[in-house]
C-alpha cells in the first residue's frame, strides 16, 4: 500500500507499507521543479495555479519574454521549462536556453497544431508540445513525462514526425544530379522543396535560413543546371533520377 503527503517544508513524502501489521516507512520524493516562460501574465498565473495544485510539482520561477529572460531562467534550479510561442520567431530564444542550461527539458505551448512549427521545435530539442486549449490533465502529464525524459505531444502531431522522417529519406542527395548537373546536397534539397510548391520565404522558414540566402542558392543552381526557371530545374533533376 502507498500513501502520499506534503511535508511542511514543501517536500513530498511517500509512505510504503510492507503489508505486515500496516507498518509504514517514510521516504522523500523530490518534486519536479518547473519554470514558466510566457508573454501573457494571465497564462503564467493560470499555469502556476494548475501545476501548483500537484503534490509532485513545484513552480520555481515565472518569467515574461525579455532581454534578461534566458539569464533569469538559467539562475533557477528547474527540471522543466514550459514556454509559449507568442507568434514571433523564438528559435533564437530556444537555442540560447539550450546553451545556458543543456539539461533543461522544454515543453512548448502552441496555439494551434502547426505541423511545420512542431517539427522545427523538435529539431531544436523541445521534448514536449501541448496545445493552448489542452485539458489540465494533458498539461500536467506532459510535465511529468518530459521530466523523466519521455516525449509528449498530441497524436495528430506525432504523425508529422513520421512524414518528416520519410521526406528526409527521400532527400538523400542523388549522385547523378551531382555528377551531371553539379548540384550540391543543399541545392538538391531546395529542388525538392520547390517541387512541393514552396516559395523562397517558406523554404527559408523550413530550413531556418535567411530568405536572401535561399534566393542565392536558387540563382546558383539555375546557373549550374542551365535552367531558365525553378520549374525547369525540377524537371531536369527528375530526369536525372531525383525523387520529386
Amino acid at each position: 500500500m502507498r500513501r502520499e503527503g506534503d511535508g511542511t517544508d514543501g517536500r513530498v513524502f511517500v509512505c510504503t507499507s510492507s503489508g505486515i501489521g500496516d507498518f509504514f516507512q517514510m521516504s522523500e520524493v523530490a518534486k519536479i521543479a518547473v519554470a514558466l516562460l510566457a508573454q501573457n501574465r494571465f497564462m503564467r498565473e493560470a499555469l502556476t495555479r494548475i501545476l501548483g495544485r500537484r503534490s509532485d510539482i513545484a513552480v520555481v520561477g515565472s518569467f515574461g519574454f525579455s532581454p534578461t529572460a534566458v539569464d533569469e531562467i538559467a539562475r533557477v534550479s528547474a527540471d522543466v521549462l514550459m514556454m509559449d510561442w507568442p507568434g514571433n520567431n523564438q528559435f533564437e530564444v530556444l537555442r540560447k536556453i539550450h546553451l545556458a542550461k543543456p539539461a533543461l527539458k522544454i515543453v512548448l505551448i502552441g496555439m494551434n497544431p502547426d505541423e511545420q512549427l512542431f517539427v522545427h521545435v523538435v529539431r531544436e530539442g523541445v521534448l514536449g508540445y501541448v496545445l493552448g486549449d489542452a485539458p489540465t490533465s494533458e498539461v500536467v502529464n506532459a510535465v511529468r513525462a518530459v521530466a523523466t525524459g519521455e516525449p509528449a505531444a498530441p497524436p495528430q502531431l506525432c504523425a508529422a514526425l513520421f512524414r518528416y522522417v520519410a521526406r528526409q529519406q527521400a532527400n538523400v542527395p542523388s549522385f547523378h544530379v551531382k555528377l551531371n548537373l553539379g548540384l550540391s546536397g543543399r541545392e538538391q534539397q531546395l529542388v525538392l522543396l520547390i517541387a512541393r510548391g514552396m516559395t523562397n520565404k517558406q523554404i527559408a522558414f523550413e530550413l531556418q535560413l535567411a530568405e536572401q540566402t535561399v534566393r542565392n542558392h536558387v540563382h546558383r543552381m539555375l546557373r549550374k543546371a542551365g535552367a531558365n526557371d525553378r520549374l525547369e530545374v525540377v524537371e531536369l533533376c527528375r530526369m536525372q533520377g531525383l525523387r520529386v
